[in-house]
Parts: C-alpha cells; structure tokens; sequence
C-alpha cells in the first residue's frame, strides 16, 4: 500500500501553481502516463468539486478511474479521492505555500490498487513516475507563466 509525498520548490506563485493543477482537463497534455480526462462539476455541491476520469496507461496497461476533486482556493489545497475504478483506496492532497521567490508544492499520496496483478505492475510504476509528473507540473508552470 504505496504512501508517497513529494516537496519541490517552483518559481512561480502559489496561485499559479494552484490554478495549474486545477486545471485537470489538461492534464493529458503534459502529465506522462495520462491518455484522457473528463472533468464534470459537482452541481449539487457548494464547494468547487469535480469529478475527474482519469485514463492512464502503463506499457500495455490502461486504467481509468474517477476521482471526487474538491478545489479550495484560499487555502490552496487540492484534495482528491477516488470514487471508482481499480483502486481499494486513493487519496491525495495537493498543497501551495509561499515561499522565497516562489512556491513550495507538496502532494501526498496513498493508494492501493484491488487486483494484485495489476498491484504488482502498476505500484511500482507509479511509484517511480511520481518525480517525473512533479517535473511535468514545473516544466508546464514554465511553459504557462514564463521562466521567473
């Protein structure tokens, strides 16, 4: 049952950061491994929530699972569970604090997938692709806002 975080410090502010990872339906455009995304809002839900299909592929593996994402701007926490899919448990925590000249990002996750020969494929996959998709985040931050 992988429990992973990740720090990185990124040039760009807090809401910046918080406004690029908010923007799930992009994601296939720049995170490795994701295929597809469809995003709906939770109309019956005051907050900022959405519902976010994720289809991502590992070799000749591909998933798709959904999470309920709740949005919180003024604390710039990003907070996901999945709600469907191959999962017993994914839940994670996106986070954006100022710091120097820029931003410190933290994502926490901890998840466990249900059929252990998908377990035993993808873990380790995703495990290891966790600094390349906080890379992603920054090189698209650049991309978006400009280098600082």
């Amino acid at each position: 049952m992988p429990r992973l975080a990740f720090e990185r410090h990124v040039p760009h502010s807090p809401e910046h950061m918080f406004e690029l990872v908010s923007d799930l339906a992009a994601y296939p455009q720049f995170i490795p491994n994701c295929t597809d995304m469809d995003v709906k809002a939770d109309r019956g839900s005051t907050a900022d929530v959405r519902y976010a299909r994720m289809t991502i592929q590992f070799g000749p593996i591909q998933q798709a699972y959904t999470s309920r994402v709740l949005l919180d701007p003024v604390t710039r926490t990003i907070t996901a569970k999945a709600v469907d899919g191959p999962f017993h448990h994914l839940d994670s925590v996106w986070t954006f604090a100022p710091e120097g000249d820029g931003a410190q990002i933290r994502f926490a996750i901890d998840f466990k997938i249900r059929n252990p020969l998908l377990r035993a494929v993808a873990e380790p996959a995703f495990a290891a692709k966790q600094n390349e998709i906080i890379t992603a985040f920054a090189e698209e931050a650049d991309r978006r806002y400009g280098r600082r």
